[in-house]
């Protein structure tokens, strides 16, 4: 099941207050050579390239209905390729800085991953990651409990998606031991307001739900969906619903 951006877009306001809450811990440097990782549409990407206007930017992205709104977009400082987190760290390029807005948490092994993240940068180059805190994430915990029980663990052949998102301690000692300085991180909850439950099944179909409908039928979709649609009703009784959806913000400088 491919991504959906106009789907994932009907959130666009609540996605991107955390992208700008990221941008802001970047410092300005000339003549940088930024990487955004998981660049979706690249609309963000776009916009750090007017942010960060000495910088040329490279936007990735594994999705080829993500990149195909990138059209347009481009110019002398800002460029797209569909390639793969894992990709770009097997090749022979480094950079001035990485940024990442809601994307890593789709990797997995970040106790290794962000060691040879942090390794793709230059001397002073500066790291920027911002990833939803999935463990803390009522709608996320629903839908992995969904999948561990029956009819849906055999529709799924026993397959379920653990977070890869380690606690911000865990963090804040990789990015120390990889040599990382002028850290700043931080866990923040960006409130979700639903006046109903669809829109918080909305929400999350656009991102997390879709590796789980990808592998079931027709039929196996419509029967899940209803399920999980039951279990969000259930735990928001109370509508409009306050969604506490929590967030990472990552920072750090190589020495």
């Amino acid at each position: 099941m491919p991504w959906n951006p106009d789907v994932y877009n009907q959130f666009k306001n609540i996605r991107f207050k955390p992208f700008y809450d990221l941008a802001e811990l970047i410092t300005d440097e000339k003549e940088m050579k930024a990487v955004d990782l998981g660049c979706g549409t690249g609309e963000q990407t776009a916009i750090l390239t007017e942010k960060f206007r000495s910088t040329i930017f490279t936007g990735i992205d594994s999705s080829p209905e993500m990149l195909k709104k990138s059209k347009g977009l481009e110019n002398e400082r800002l460029h797209f390729k569909m390639a793969t987190t894992e990709a770009m760290l097997d090749a022979d390029e480094n950079w001035d800085l990485i940024f990442s807005n809601a994307a890593l948490q789709w990797s997995d092994d970040h106790q290794n991953l962000f060691p040879k993240l942090i390794s793709k940068l230059n001397t002073g180059g500066q790291l920027a990651v911002q990833m939803p805190y999935q463990p803390g994430n009522t709608l996320n915990n629903l839908l992995f409990e969904l999948a561990n029980e029956e009819p849906f663990q055999t529709d799924l052949n026993g397959w379920n998606r653990p977070s890869a998102v380690l606690a911000i301690d865990e963090y804040a000692q990789i990015l120390f031991n990889s040599g990382l300085e002028d850290l700043n991180l931080s866990q923040k909850v960006y409130p979700i307001i639903a006046e109903d439950h669809e829109t918080l099944f909305n929400f999350i179909s656009g991102s997390a739900l879709i590796p789980y409908l990808e592998k079931l039928t027709e039929e196996q979709q419509v029967s899940f969906t209803i399920e999980f649609k039951q279990r969000i009703a259930k735990n928001f009784t109370k509508l409009p619903a306050m969604y506490a959806f929590k967030r990472i913000l990552l920072y750090g400088r190589k020495k």
